[in-house]
């Protein structure tokens, strides 16, 4: 019964998993389509300038349906944080504790997206409101969605020491995606003082804010993706085989 059990329990892990590379795509086409986000906006523009994008007949109906599959995207990267903290409780712990943090910062990352979004969208929802009013919620969104880092920088870590932690003689993960996790943290750490400045590679739309970051968290999305399927796949072999 408790191997039954077991097996459909991997088999819901590899459902949710391959799922996964509709959601990476999802995101790659939002951001293309986004027209704020290729190029970024830049946060010297003035209050008339960020209304007229959004009252741009053009931008408005790119603005509204890419933030909803942005939202979509929020949700769904849910799945992958859930994988990778049954993974963490896989690992050769005394204590649960790890999986724990790496839970709380998850939950955290996705609605501080989602807000980001939200915030774009009410930017668009009136745009004939007062423009220092669009400038507002232009600001609001940009900041919420580059600056708190932390939660991220928080998964990565987590990660990173559960793995260094995991003592099987065979690891649920090697010791190099612990090292690339910490890369990562490294990359997109920069982006929480894009709230301290208007111009430069620190500033939202700058090298380090938005490319180093958006590309970093890019890449771990890709990585994280290919460790896990070879996981999922390992562990559903490995159970096959016992039975």
């Amino acid at each position: 019964m408790e191997r039954h059990t077991d097996m459909r329990s991997l088999d819901g892990e590899r459902a949710l998993f391959w799922s996964l590379p509709a959601l990476i795509l999802s995101w790659v086409l939002v951001f293309l389509f986004f027209p704020g986000f290729f190029p970024p906006l830049p946060p010297t523009l003035t209050a008339d300038e960020v209304a007229a994008f959004y009252r741009d007949p053009a931008n408005q109906p790119l603005i509204r349906y890419s933030l909803i599959v942005f939202n979509w995207f929020g949700i769904g990267v849910i799945v992958l944080l859930t994988l990778l903290v049954m993974q963490i409780r896989r690992m050769a712990h005394r204590t649960p504790i790890l999986a724990y943090c790496y839970l709380g910062c998850a939950t955290a990352g996705p609605v501080l997206f989602f807000v980001a979004d939200l915030f774009w969208l009410l930017a668009a929802f009136r745009p004939e409101r007062d423009p220092q009013l669009t400038l507002l919620f232009h600001d609001l969104a940009w900041i919420t969605f580059t600056s708190p880092v932390c939660f991220l920088i928080g998964q990565c870590v987590f990660l990173a020491l559960a793995i260094f932690l995991d003592r099987q003689p065979q690891p649920v993960f090697p010791r190099w995606v612990a090292h690339f996790n910490l890369a990562v943290a490294v990359a997109i750490a920069p982006a929480a003082f894009s709230v301290t400045t208007l111009e430069g590679p620190l500033a939202w739309d700058g090298a380090v804010s938005f490319w180093l970051r958006n590309a970093a968290i890019g890449l771990w999305l890709v990585v994280m993706t290919l460790v896990l399927g070879r996981n999922v796949l390992r562990e559903r072999s490995a159970m096959e085989a016992a039975a």
